[in-house]
């Protein structure tokens, strides 16, 4: 069992792997072994309560698919069950983003003070490069 969070667990059952080669150098062996793995997760055929589910289903990841499956490929180490592992940890990161509160904003405005020093510094800004202008015969 996957455990998300106090709340939210997920039954190993849900949750596919299957075994393929991982990409890249690795010399003979990556040839032979088939240490990289795909994690896919059916969000719809879950056992995760609807808020969750919706939560996920509206997160914008390219790792969920528009049928509502995340699929994670984890390759990073060479044994199989390190990847796994790794894939797990990745799929409750994935969870844990989806379903976090997000903080509201507070609405601010810049004070009296701070507008009227920000137009100051504009003007004063203005009249350095105006004196670097050029001089032109009419205005001598």
């Amino acid at each position: 069992m996957l455990i998300i969070d106090e709340k939210i667990q997920i039954v190993d059952s849900e949750i596919e792997f299957t075994a393929i080669r991982a990409q890249g150098a690795g010399g003979q062996n990556v040839n032979k072994v088939a240490s990289a793995v795909h994690l896919r997760f059916d969000i719809q055929a879950s056992s995760l309560s609807n808020a969750v589910k919706g939560e996920l289903l509206r997160h914008q990841d390219q790792r969920i698919t528009k049928e509502g499956v995340v699929v994670i490929k984890a390759q990073q180490h060479r044994s199989q069950e390190q990847n796994r592992e790794e894939a797990l940890n990745r799929l409750r990161d994935l969870i844990l983003n989806a379903t976090a509160v997000k903080k509201r904003r507070k609405a601010t405005r810049p004070s009296r003070n701070a507008r009227k020093k920000r137009v100051d510094e504009k003007t004063r800004r203005g009249k350095t490069k105006t004196l670097r202008a050029k001089v032109t015969p009419h205005e001598l």
